[in-house]
């Protein structure tokens, strides 16, 4: 064995966790955890005595260096989060960085992580999705993030601190509007519960009766319908003799630009025939 072993730790249920995990752990030199308090009850539950150590946002950049050099020395190092995948959501993508600039080996033991449970529980489509993580503190920095997902097509997952999940909710409807939602609240534990509903809905339903529980937001997507919608009324803005120039200019002729804006503006041919003639009279 040698580098370091991304071991994806259970997010719930221990007994997600996986036997090649559980005899990496037995077997490397030393642990990163993220929280050795909440790391320590793990291990002791499967009788693991590796030595422990905190490697965590406050420190990644000390406490990476040193692992680095352990490593270098030829020791070997597994890294464990809270809970789930290391580097989804934590600083463990620093340290894997850290290692191939130094080109240290890097190997990731599959397992349990939130957002792929989350999808997959959600009843939204799978097949497309992006993960944001937890949404940016700075309000001008989540108004960013949350413009960008407005535009967004694939089925977006988030996750969010059940005390700020209101909030969030109503700033959701507000920048993407009152689309379709999963909430998924502990994933893999006794309490497991999917709430699909509206985003509007939700949001007055957490506000009456606030959840408790990790919570992971899967949300639809911007639907084809909504592009379609958009794009129709962009080009209704637009009078149509310049829409006609548009694709005059291009080449085409006037029955192909007819065509062409019909299908822009979601007409048929003969209504665009019809407004052309109301305006030449």
């Amino acid at each position: 064995m040698t580098g370091l072993y991304l071991c994806a730790t259970p997010i719930g249920n221990l007994e997600d966790i996986t036997l090649r995990v559980l005899r990496t752990l037995k077997e490397v030199d030393l642990i990163a955890a993220e929280d050795t308090r909440n790391s320590r009850k793990l291990l002791n539950h499967f009788d693991i005595k590796t030595p422990l150590t905190s490697y965590h946002e406050y420190n990644k950049i000390e406490k990476g260096k040193y692992l680095i050099r352990k490593m270098q020395e030829g020791m070997t190092v597994a890294l464990i989060t809270d809970a789930g995948t290391p580097g989804i959501s934590d600083p463990g993508e620093e340290l894997v960085a850290m290692c191939y600039e130094e080109q240290i080996p890097v190997t990731s033991l599959p397992g349990p992580a939130a957002c792929v449970t989350a999808l997959t529980i959600s009843g939204l489509p799978t097949r497309r999705f992006c993960f944001e993580a937890f949404l940016p503190a700075d309000k001008k920095e989540r108004r960013r993030i949350l413009e960008e997902l407005k535009e967004e097509t694939r089925t977006i997952v988030i996750y969010e601190a059940p005390h700020r999940l209101a909030r969030t909710l109503g700033e959701l409807e507000e920048v993407l509007g009152d689309r379709q939602v999963s909430l998924v609240r502990e994933l893999t534990k006794k309490h497991e519960t999917v709430h699909r509903s509206s985003v509007s809905r939700l949001k007055s339903q957490v506000q009456e009766e606030p959840v408790k529980g990790e919570c992971v937001l899967v949300i639809a997507g911007k639907s084809l319908e909504e592009i379609q919608a958009q794009d129709i009324a962009r080009w209704e803005d637009m009078p149509l003799a310049e829409h006609m120039a548009l694709y005059e200019k291009q080449g085409l002729n006037r029955k192909e630009a007819m065509r062409q804006v019909a299908k822009d503006r979601g007409v048929p041919k003969r209504e665009i025939y019809r407004q052309l003639l109301e305006t030449t009279e």
